[in-house]
């Protein structure tokens, strides 16, 4: 991993580690936020990104990751009580996702602890539900807008039209305490995170099987609850919401996981250990905000159990284009310019189901790069990605008689 990817990384900021953390004012929030690009080198990061260019990618580009996982969400038939038990009958017909593993994959071992989630949906809201198996549940932060990840936490991530931009973070501790914020852009991308953002009418609740903040006994763990309300997710979602029966958003989940001791009756974090990161989807990276490979959420109209997850079609077609876009980052940044070639740039052999032809156009501002493809049983679908490693499907021909 680069210098620059590992200052980027949004975990890497070890000078909060080993001390149990206060609350913290705007001030203090926006200096976090700023040292998590690095301190100096954010100040290089923004002139790179004034320049419209890519910050340099470490991300391998010799190897296809497995598809990102899949989930049906299903309508409530009622509305669900938000109190992080988890008690509505409609919880019961929902099923769970896979269990988390760890943010780099099947590569590190497996979380010490099982976290799940699951998700409904109706006319207001968009339900998310998680449980979190946790020995010694405990939490310091109780302001709204605290850098939740300095404790124990749950996250939200959501990408309404998976073009890896304009997406929305939330976070919570086991004392119910809220970080919600937007970005524009990926961090890798300038970002910023716009703390500023709100969610009205946001509902969370959560439920703590044991005793919070007691060392003296074991817990069972924590669970929460979110209703998001579809008309703060419209804001950029460039689509309808709530969404239609069949769309598919991308969504993902973390949990961060401190190791802790127990000193003088209280928890404290093991000092210069970083934390574990537990995800739904693996990111393949220690890296949040690669939304690139988040989940793919399916939004149903029938009944529970009775739908199947539909692939993507466009998948690896999307995975082929991402890849290219790290592999012309990690370019930029060793040459100080955009490979005008496809031999310049050495890619692997395409993984099954992306021999289309890449066509790739190239600037002083940047690039675009794209592949036509068409779907089995549809009609040409042209997909682009660019400097930005925003991707989108640029073209989709009408079908006969359209």
């Amino acid at each position: 991993m680069s210098a620059l990817s590992k200052v980027l990384d949004r975990d890497a900021a070890s000078f909060f580690q080993g001390t149990a953390m206060n609350q913290e004012d705007s001030t203090a929030r926006n200096a976090t936020l700023a040292k998590r690009a690095g301190g100096w080198l954010a100040l290089v990061l923004a002139a790179v990104m004034a320049a419209g260019f890519a910050p340099p990618d470490s991300s391998p580009t010799d190897a296809a990751h497995p598809a990102p996982k899949g989930y049906v969400c299903f309508r409530a038939e009622q509305p669900i009580q938000i109190d992080g038990k988890l008690g509505d009958a409609d919880w019961a017909r929902a099923a769970w996702t896979d269990e988390f593993q760890d943010i780099e994959g099947d590569v590190r071992p497996k979380p010490r602890f099982r976290t799940r989630a699951k998700m409904l949906w109706d006319d207001e809201y968009f339900y998310v539900a998680a449980q979190l198996d946790e020995p010694h549940v405990w939490g310091t932060l109780t302001k709204h807008d605290s850098v939740i990840f300095h404790d124990n936490d749950f996250e939200i991530f959501i990408d309404p039209n998976g073009d890896n931009h304009e997406y929305y973070e939330l976070e919570i501790n086991a004392l119910n305490t809220e970080w919600d914020l937007f970005l524009g852009k990926p961090y890798r991308n300038g970002g910023p995170a716009v703390n500023e953002w709100e969610v009205p009418g946001l509902k969370t609740g959560v439920h703590v099987a044991g005793t919070l903040n007691d060392p003296t006994n074991k817990d069972e763990g924590w669970s929460v609850e979110f209703a998001i309300p579809w008309k703060v997710l419209a804001q950029y979602a460039h689509r309808p919401s709530p969404p239609r029966d069949g769309d598919q958003w991308r969504v993902n989940f973390s949990r961060v996981e401190w190791r802790h001791t127990i000193a003088d009756g209280t928890y404290r974090k093991v000092p210069d250990t970083r934390e574990d990161n537990w995800v739904w989807s693996p990111q393949w990276a220690i890296d949040m905000h690669r939304p690139e490979h988040w989940g793919y959420v399916e939004f149903s109209t029938g009944k529970p159990g009775a739908v199947s997850y539909r692939p993507d079609p466009a998948g690896r077609v999307r995975e082929r284009l991402m890849q290219l876009y790290h592999a012309q980052a990690t370019f930029h940044g060793k040459n100080k310019r955009w490979a005008a070639t496809l031999d310049e740039l050495k890619l692997p052999e395409p993984a099954g189901g992306t021999s289309d032809p890449i066509m790739l156009k190239t600037n002083s501002d940047g690039f675009t790069a794209s592949i036509t493809f068409t779907p089995p049983g549809g009609v040409p679908q042209t997909w682009v990605t660019r400097q930005d490693s925003r991707l989108t499907l640029e073209r989709e021909a009408k079908k006969p008689g359209q």
